[in-house]
C-alpha cells in the first residue's frame, strides 16, 4: 500500500522534449518511498481548480530526493505546469496507487512495453530491473516503446538499461505500426511483460501474452477525480468482485495502476 501525504515540492528543472511533452525534476520527500508505476497528484495554483492532476513517475533519484515527471499537455492544467520554472514550489499528493511487481521479474527474460505517454513510467522499471534492485538478476530486459513519429522521447534512456526496440505510427522509426508488430517482427522473447498505455493498446498486450503463454502486468490510464479510491470515478472491470464495491469493479487509482492482466475485464 502506497504511503499517501501532501507535500510541498520545488522544481529543479524542466525541459521540452517532444511536441506538447515536458520533463518535470521535483525535489520532494516523496522520493524516498516511490516505485516503479506509481504516481503522484499534481495540484494546479489555480484555484477553480480543485483536483490534483494524476501523472506516473518517470524517474527516481534517491540520493537527490527527487521524482522525475514526463506528462503531456492536455488541458489548463497540466497548461500551467509547463510554465514552472526552477525554484518555484508546487504542492503535490503522493506517493499513489500500486506499481509493478518487480518480484515476478526475478530470473526472467522481460519486456517493457509503453505507449505515447505511457512510455514514461516503464524508464524507472526498466531501470530497477537492470540494477537488480529486485535480488535476482533479470535474465534479460527489453523494451518495446510505440510512438506516433520520430519524436520517440526517452528512447535513448531507455537503451542504457535494456535492448531498445521501437515501432513508430509512420514508420519513420523502426518498425511500421505498434508495439505487437515489434515483438513479432523482432522475434522478441518474454516471459513477463510489464506495460502501460492507451486501453486499445493493452488489450492487445493481454491478448498476445495470452496467445503465447507470456504473465502480463498492465498500468492502466484514466481520468482521475480524489486520486485516493474515495470517490469511484476511476472504475474499471475484473474477473474478480471488489472487496470494497463488492461488484466485479477495481478503483484504478488505488488497486492499480498496476494490475494482472489474468484479473481485468478488457
Amino acid at each position: 500500500m502506497s504511503k499517501k501525504s501532501m507535500a510541498a515540492a520545488r522544481v529543479l528543472s524542466q525541459n521540452l522534449l517532444a511536441e506538447g511533452i515536458y520533463d518535470l525534476w521535483l525535489e520532494t520527500p516523496i522520493a524516498q518511498d516511490a516505485c516503479p508505476g506509481q504516481f503522484v497528484g499534481v495540484y494546479p495554483t489555480n484555484k477553480s481548480t480543485l483536483l490534483p492532476r494524476p501523472i506516473s513517475i518517470c524517474e527516481v533519484d534517491k540520493e537527490r530526493s527527487a521524482i522525475r515527471l514526463v506528462y503531456r499537455v492536455v488541458g489548463s492544467g497540466t497548461a500551467e505546469f509547463a510554465l514552472y520554472q526552477p525554484e518555484d514550489y508546487i504542492k503535490i499528493l503522493g506517493v499513489l496507487g500500486n506499481g509493478f511487481p518487480l518480484e515476478a521479474a526475478a530470473g526472467k527474460k522481460v519486456v517493457v512495453m509503453g505507449g505515447g505517454i505511457g512510455v514514461p513510467p516503464l524508464l524507472e522499471t526498466a531501470k530497477r530491473l537492470a540494477a537488480a534492485e529486485t535480488a535476482v538478476k533479470p535474465v534479460k530486459v527489453s523494451a518495446v516503446m510505440g510512438y506516433r513519429n520520430s519524436e520517440t522521447f526517452l528512447s535513448e534512456e531507455f537503451a542504457k538499461y535494456a535492448d531498445m526496440f521501437t515501432a513508430t505510427e509512420d514508420g519513420s522509426i523502426g518498425t511500421k505500426g505498434n508495439v505487437i508488430d515489434a515483438m513479432r517482427e523482432q522475434n522478441i522473447e518474454a516471459d513477463v511483460i510489464f506495460a502501460c498505455g492507451p486501453m486499445p493498446m493493452l488489450r492487445a498486450i493481454k491478448n498476445y501474452a495470452q496467445e503465447k503463454g507470456i504473465k502480463a502486468y498492465l498500468s492502466l490510464e484514466e481520468r482521475m477525480a480524489c486520486g485516493v479510491g474515495a470517490c469511484l470515478g476511476c472504475i474499471c472491470k475484473t474477473t474478480k468482485v471488489d472487496h470494497h464495491s463488492h461488484v466485479n469493479n477495481a478503483r484504478i487509482c488505488t488497486d492499480g495502476p498496476v494490475f494482472d492482466a489474468d484479473d481485468l475485464d478488457m
